[in-house]
C-alpha cells in the first residue's frame, strides 16, 4: 500500500520537473551562458578598430589591471551610489510613512484606493519619457526658469544642468518619483501582513504609536525592507536610461555618468574584452554591497 501511494507521488512529481524546462532552459540560454561568456571575454583582449576585429587574445588579468588604475571607474563608481542614495534614502522614509498611515486602521483615511493608484502611476511611465518631460521643464528656456525668473527669485535663466549638484539631485528625485509608489505597495503589503493583535497587545500596555512603529512594526518588517534594499540597489547600480537621456556626454565633469554609461561605452566602441571586466566588476561589487546591507539588515540575534 505504502510502495502504491509512493509510486504514486513520483509520478505527479515529475510534472513540476517538467514544468520547470522552460525556466531551466531559459535561464541556460539568457543569463547563465551570457554570464560564463562576460566573464571569459574579460581575459581576453578583444575589440573592433574600425573594420579590423582584433582578438580574442589573451591577456589575463591586464584588462583589469588598466581598468583599476584608471581613476575614471573609481569617480564613476562614487557618482553611482551617491546619486543612489540621494534617491533612495528619501524613498524608504517616504514610502514607510504613507504604508504606515494606510494600513493604520485607527485613521480611518478615505480614498485610499485612489491615491494609491496615484503614488503608483510614475512607476508605469517609461523612464524615457520622465527623463525628457524633465529636461524639457528644467531646460534653460523650461517653464521652471520661466517661473523663476518671472517671480522675481532668479535674475537669469539658471542652467541646472551645467552644474553638479542640480543634476544629481534631479536625477536621484525622478528616481525617487518613479519608484516611491512600488515601494510602499511592497511595505504596505507587508504591514497588513503582522498580526494586529500584537498592536493591540502593545496598546493595552501603554505604547505610543511612535513606539509601537519603531518596536513592532519595523522589526517585522524585515524580510520586505531586505527585498526593497537589495533590488533597489541593484537597480541603482544599473542606473543608465535617465541620467544618459538627461545629460547624455554633456555632464558638468563627468559627475553625473554612472557604472552602466561607461560599460556602454566600451560596448558601443565594440571593446568587449574591457566591457567584459567592467561587467564582472559590477556583478562582485552588487553581491558584496547586497552581503553587506544584509548583514546590516539582519545583524546579530540576541
Amino acid at each position: 500500500m505504502k510502495m502504491g501511494k509512493r509510486s504514486k507521488a513520483v509520478r505527479f512529481n515529475k510534472w513540476g520537473y517538467i514544468f520547470l524546462i522552460p525556466f531551466l532552459v531559459t535561464f541556460v540560454v539568457f543569463q547563465l551562458i551570457p554570464l560564463i561568456s562576460t566573464i571569459v571575454y574579460s581575459f581576453f583582449e578583444y575589440y573592433r578598430a574600425g573594420l579590423k576585429v582584433v582578438g580574442p587574445n589573451f591577456l589575463g588579468l591586464q584588462n583589469y589591471i588598466k581598468l583599476f588604475s584608471d581613476a575614471d571607474i573609481w569617480k564613476y563608481t562614487g557618482n553611482t551610489l551617491i546619486i543612489w542614495l540621494m534617491g533612495f534614502v528619501p524613498q524608504i522614509i517616504v514610502s514607510l510613512l504613507i504604508a504606515a498611515w494606510f494600513s493604520d486602521p485607527s485613521l480611518r483615511l478615505k480614498g485610499q484606493r485612489f491615491f494609491k493608484t496615484v503614488i503608483y502611476l510614475p512607476n508605469l511611465i517609461m523612464a524615457a519619457a520622465f527623463a525628457m518631460l524633465f529636461f524639457m521643464l528644467f531646460s534653460k528656456g523650461g517653464p521652471v526658469n520661466s517661473i523663476l525668473v518671472n517671480s522675481g527669485i532668479f535674475a537669469e535663466a539658471y542652467t541646472f544642468l551645467d552644474h553638479v549638484w542640480p543634476t544629481r539631485i534631479l536625477i536621484a528625485f525622478m528616481n525617487f518619483l518613479m519608484w516611491f509608489g512600488n515601494t510602499t505597495i511592497l511595505l504596505m503589503a507587508g504591514m497588513m501582513g503582522i498580526d494586529t493583535s500584537l498592536f493591540e497587545a502593545a496598546q493595552v500596555d501603554g505604547a505610543t504609536s511612535t513606539q509601537i512603529f519603531f518596536r513592532v512594526t519595523l522589526p517585522l518588517l524585515k524580510p520586505i525592507l531586505l527585498y526593497v534594499m537589495i533590488t533597489s540597489l541593484i537597480g541603482g547600480l544599473q542606473m543608465f536610461d535617465v541620467p544618459q537621456i538627461l545629460t547624455g556626454d554633456a555632464s558638468p565633469n563627468n559627475t553625473s555618468r554612472t557604472l552602466i554609461m561607461f560599460l556602454n561605452n566600451n560596448l558601443y566602441s565594440k571593446n568587449y574584452g574591457m566591457g567584459g571586466a567592467i561587467s564582472v566588476y559590477l556583478f562582485v561589487m552588487t553581491g558584496i554591497l547586497s552581503l553587506l546591507v544584509f548583514k546590516f539588515t539582519n545583524g546579530k540575534k540576541k
